[in-house]
């Protein structure tokens, strides 16, 4: 059976036919609501990521890639590392979405295998 390409559904008709395909496998759903490309040689290609954004995009939980980014093209990724020095940086991606300020001081807490940064309130300092 030849497919036809055709716009994929998006918003509320995305979901109503979610529900409508809820006995299929995702890949089938995705396929049926139009995340797929045929290739040159007539081969159907899932286009799953697309699928995926979508939904989240139809439930309101739109991701958006471009403004997560530092700058430099890199996404923060909540995962550091110990420098040769001893060091751990926090990184300017990470305080600026804190809405962080040079100057601004922070107790450290030790615990087991973790570190709690407890920011110093500047109505507790006067």
């Amino acid at each position: 059976m030849a497919q036809v390409a055709t716009a994929p559904l998006t918003g509320k008709a995305l979901l109503q036919k979610i529900k409508e395909l809820s006995h299929l496998a995702r890949r089938e759903q995705a396929k049926q609501c139009g995340y797929f490309t045929v290739s040159k040689k007539n081969e159907t290609r899932v286009t799953l990521t697309e699928f995926y954004d979508a939904l989240l995009v139809a439930k309101g939980l739109g991701l958006d890639p471009e403004g997560s980014k530092d700058g430099r093209g890199r996404e923060p990724t909540y995962r550091v590392s110990v420098h040769k020095n001893g060091q751990i940086v926090i990184g300017a991606a990470y305080t600026a979405s804190m809405g962080l300020q040079p100057g601004d001081e922070f107790i450290i807490k030790l615990g087991y295998k973790h570190i709690h940064l407890v920011q110093v309130d500047k109505v507790e300092e006067d």
